[in-house]
């Protein structure tokens, strides 16, 4: 009988003293996809491990010289990963027992087909397939876990740092506020990594992605049978993140029933899985972020007034990438790295946009020029045709030149509110804005005298 290919390769170590059992078990497993090499005595074995691993190895017990019960710890101890097999006499039960106390994961006695030894590997491998994909996802959730570094020296992100630096060690709830792509999720990972409770689980669900009825039994679980499709039981986030934390992303969509449900938990930790009658505690540090004014929401009686005051414990505000336009340039070489150059006209561009989808908008468009770009360079052409309209670009006109000190700079090159800030910013000594800008003095003026025409501005002037 034939079995199916194997849907990893599984290196195999054949270790057994009789030729007319070891070559043609060894082509027999190459034929099934294994990766076979194979040992005359415990001696080769020890000699061919030294240089390679393997994932099995099946033994012959009764072998001259060092025999397979004494192999098997000395393969064992070179390599604990590896999964042994012991081929034992007929009917040594004996023998078979004291194969698994040396670390033998299972024994063939014999006599036996290859087809029924194959049965067996491919048994042993599966345990082998499995510590790989667990040891992968371990990797991957660290990788999830390890926070980001938040990214920029504006005062409004070393406000934000200051803030998580001094809220992470306690346990009560957190309030990330924030727009759409400001960094939310990355702020409450920053939270918990610096918290007590580093080592311990950080559980993310956001409330936008599912439904009412989906969440609630995301968040509390169910029990066998509650409704349809109910087949076995399942815990909650709440019981998956006992001991950890929570991090409950789009807080202000919650429905007003799940609202009641969650104050309970955060009130006394007593929760209950959907179609039970039987109480639970749990033990969970609650971080919510959203984009919403809940004092509006509730105003508007959309949320429930306890529930905000118990989560509003801690707050952080982000601000938007609008309100933080220095901290652009060191974004860009975040996500770029040393091997890419913008070309002429990006950096303004970046700097006059209003970026409704803040950093997340930033870096879907970098990601998006990445992929157009020649040679490493990313030109305003290769930018999203919105981010372009938005700033005031013709989104057919490429190759703009960066503007330099005593160029006639295009209006739609400067937000009105930018000029205004850094005419702010400078004091409104015109001089000095205009250096910031990177344009002349007198351009600066009629950029001025544009908008006090328009909007019937007066701009104090100050030397």
């Amino acid at each position: 009988m034939v079995l199916a290919a194997l849907s990893d390769p599984i290196d195999l170590l054949l270790v057994d003293d009789e030729p007319d059992f070891l070559e043609p078990a060894c082509r027999f497993f190459q034929r099934q996809g294994y990766r076979v090499v194979a040992a005359a005595n415990a001696e080769q074995a020890i000699a061919v491990q030294a240089n390679q691993h393997f994932h099995v190895a099946i033994i012959d017990q009764n072998m001259p010289g060092m025999n397979g019960l004494e192999l098997l710890p000395r393969l064992c101890n070179e390599d604990p990963d590896l999964k042994v097999i012991m081929l034992t006499g007929g009917g040594s039960i004996g023998s078979a027992v004291e194969a698994m106390k040396r670390g033998a994961v299972d024994y063939l006695s014999k006599p036996f087909g290859l087809d029924e030894l194959d049965h067996l590997v491919r048994r042993v491998s599966k345990a082998v397939t499995l510590e790989r994909e667990n040891i992968h996802l371990k990797r991957q959730l660290a990788d999830q876990n390890r926070p980001k570094p938040l990214i920029g020296n504006s005062q409004g992100i070393q406000e934000v740092k200051r803030l998580i630096g001094r809220i992470a060690p306690s346990d009560k709830p957190v309030l990330i506020l924030g727009e759409s792509g400001t960094g939310k999720e990355l702020v409450a990972r920053a939270i918990h990594a610096q918290s007590t409770l580093a080592d311990k689980p950080l559980v993310v669900i956001n409330c936008a992605a599912l439904p009412e009825s989906l969440l609630e039994s995301e968040l509390f679980g169910y029990e066998k049978g509650a409704f349809t499709g109910a087949v076995d039981a399942k815990p909650g986030l709440f019981e998956i993140a006992d001991g950890g934390t929570l991090f409950i992303d789009e807080f202000g969509e919650l429905a007003g029933g799940l609202q009641a449900k969650l104050l309970r938990v955060l009130e006394d930790g007593s929760m209950r899985r959907i179609g039970s009658t039987k109480e639970r505690k749990v033990k969970v540090r609650l971080i919510a972020a959203t984009n919403r004014d809940l004092n509006q929401e509730v105003a508007a009686g959309r949320f429930r007034e306890d529930l905000f005051y118990r989560v509003n414990v801690l707050s952080i505000s982000i601000p938007p990438l609008r309100e933080r336009l220095d901290d652009i340039p060191l974004l860009v070489h975040h996500w770029l790295g040393e091997d890419w150059t913008l070309g002429p006209g990006v950096v303004e561009l970046f700097r006059v946009s209003r970026w409704p989808g803040n950093v997340r908008q930033l870096i879907n468009a970098l990601e998006r020029a990445k992929i157009l770009a020649d040679k490493n360079i990313i030109e305003i052409d290769n930018l999203p045709s919105e981010l372009r309209r938005a700033a005031g670009h013709d989104v057919d006109a490429v190759g703009e030149h960066e503007p330099r000190v005593g160029d006639a700079i295009p209006l739609e090159l400067l937000s009105h509110r930018h000029v205004l800030e850094v005419l702010k910013r400078n004091k409104g000594n015109k001089t000095k804005a205009a250096k910031e800008l990177g344009i002349a003095r007198r351009s600066l003026y009629r950029i001025l005298d544009h908008l006090a025409a328009k909007d019937g501005n007066q701009v104090a002037s100050s030397e």
